[in-house]
């Protein structure tokens, strides 16, 4: 499938009916062997979950009290088939758990969520960059963002060793890489 088969892409607003099922994509994207359909899981370097139904209730919940967090999701036929976290911090953006089905990705599906989501933050917050963190030893994925114009900035951070709430590290040396996009000033929307 080319991302020409997949227009018109439309993204919307996850509420907290959608918690169960997006859950259930995050956790079958990053972890364990459903995970292995497609070339972002985590399962090498982590066990556990990725997240959980009240993690994403409590985001979605606070990001509609307060305007500063949305979560994106497009849905096919069968349910949401990709998704996205958005944290407005100040004239940036935090973007994080972007996620595709295993079985549809390497499709474009992952490309088109990171425009609308890129789209999103511009229009609705201002924001004039965006940042993410990814484990440092995820290359693969770290250069599939570098090539849609995300640097890395120098710094890292440590990952949430004894925090199941983001899984079971399978090693002891990971990390994260920050990077982060600057939007031109002349191609606003």
């Amino acid at each position: 499938m080319s991302p020409s088969n997949l227009e018109p892409f439309a993204v919307r607003v996850a509420t907290a009916a959608d918690a169960t099922a997006l859950c259930a994509l995050v956790n079958s994207a990053y972890r364990g062997d459903s995970s292995r359909a497609g070339w972002t899981t985590e399962a090498d370097l982590l066990g556990g979950q990725r997240t959980d139904v009240a993690a994403l209730e409590a985001f979605i919940r606070d990001g509609t009290a307060h305007g500063t967090q949305v979560m994106l999701l497009h849905e096919d036929a069968t349910g949401p088939s990709c998704c996205v976290q958005l944290e407005r911090r100040g004239d940036e953006a935090y973007l994080g758990m972007l996620t595709v089905r295993p079985q549809g990705q390497g499709a474009g599906r992952g490309r088109l969520l990171l425009e609308a989501a890129e789209q999103h933050v511009r229009q609705a917050w201002g924001a004039r960059a965006v940042q993410m963190t990814v484990i440092e030893q995820r290359d693969e994925l770290i250069a599939w963002y570098e090539r849609r114009g995300y640097r890395r900035t120098g710094q890292t951070a440590p990952f949430p060793y004894g925090d199941l709430r983001f899984g079971e590290p399978k090693r002891a040396d990971l990390r994260f890489v920050v990077l982060r996009k600057v939007f031109a000033e002349d191609s606003a929307p």
